[in-house]
């Protein structure tokens, strides 16, 4: 992989969630019995119980044996009393109603770790991977997130979103484990979580569907760093409870709406005008744009575009998807 030059390193934001001294304390590894105290590992889920208590029994046999936090939103199938029955030593955390992402910012809000893991209730870490990304959030205070290598199962081939980001245009400080990412993959991801409550978490208003791009851009708007590490991985067997439509318009709205809300006016508008040429013409892409119009009000109001300098970085990472194979609104 070539990168450029490195850029000149920022200055890590402020960190009260790493602790390197415990970090020399549990040094010895995955192999030697002992748990990794260090990271809590967040699920949400939403009628996937079949899914869900698999992924819990492969994350009570991994090594590091973290803690989990599982936020239910709303589940009809018996989810909850499933999680209860089967798995007493996890936290079950029951709002009552769908949350989408914000649910797991209730669990991160729950969790008394300095990092967290999370996990979709499809996917699930493999051993020794939680244990080396802590290692890693230990080494480097500047370093807000890692994200994992896909493992699509039960084909055992790579996620094509991989190949985006191993090919990040990106560059960063040379202590980054691997490239800079301008975004990451909730499903793949172990975040320092102090770095997560600073900027709120995920956002209420984008609810689900590519929701981390506005949370990743105010991270490193806060002089943060996002790496993606291909030693760390995870497993994902897609379920088949989805709705593959709504999930497209879902994301094409949340892409509207963060263009609106972080872009200048220029790169809005080029985005915006980019996205209505080459998204299907199709019933969803109308919902999906019809829904971004109506939400427009909210939007303004708490409209605060990115300075130029991380502007150009989001330029970079636009150009780059638009020949990935993994950013198709099709579905």
């Amino acid at each position: 992989m070539n990168h450029e030059a490195p850029q000149r390193r920022a200055k890590p934001a402020r960190d009260d969630g790493a602790r390197p001294g415990r970090a020399r304390e549990t040094r010895a590894g995955p192999g030697d019995g002992r748990a990794d105290p260090r990271t809590t590992v967040v699920v949400i889920t939403r009628d996937r119980c079949p899914e869900l208590l698999r992924t819990l029994r492969i994350l009570r046999e991994l090594p590091e044996r973290p803690d989990v936090i599982v936020t239910d939103n709303g589940s009809g199938d018996g989810t909850p009393e499933a999680v209860t029955r089967q798995f007493p030593e996890v936290r079950l955390l029951r709002p009552g109603r769908n949350l989408g992402a914000v649910g797991r910012n209730l669990a991160v809000r729950c969790a008394r770790t300095p990092y967290v893991a999370f996990c979709d209730d499809d996917t699930w870490w493999e051993p020794g991977s939680l244990w080396r990304a802590a290692d890693l959030l230990d080494a480097h205070p500047g370093l807000a997130a890692v994200t994992a290598r896909i493992v699509v199962e039960p084909s055992g081939e790579e996620d094509p979103v991989v190949a985006e980001l191993s090919d990040s245009p990106l560059t960063g400080p040379d202590w980054l484990p691997g490239p800079a990412l301008g975004s990451f993959l909730a499903a793949a991801t172990v975040m320092r979580a102090s770095a997560f409550r600073s900027v709120g978490g995920f956002h209420p208003g984008l609810w689900l569907g590519g929701e981390e791009e506005l949370l990743a851009t105010d991270l490193l708007r806060r002089g943060h760093w996002l790496s993606y590490v291909p030693e760390l991985t995870i497993h994902h067997a897609a379920s088949p409870v989805r709705d593959s439509t709504e999930r497209r318009v879902l994301g094409l709205r949340n892409t509207l709406w963060f263009t609106w809300l972080r872009r200048p006016w220029p790169s809005a508008a080029r985005r915006t005008w980019h996205l209505a040429r080459t998204v299907p013409r199709d019933g969803a892409s109308v919902r999906a744009f019809g829904r971004a119009l109506a939400g427009l009000p909210w939007v303004l109001r708490q409209r605060d575009p990115v300075p130029a300098e991380l502007e150009a970085r989001l330029v970079a990472l636009e150009r780059a998807r638009r020949h990935s194979p993994a950013r198709r609104y099709v579905g």
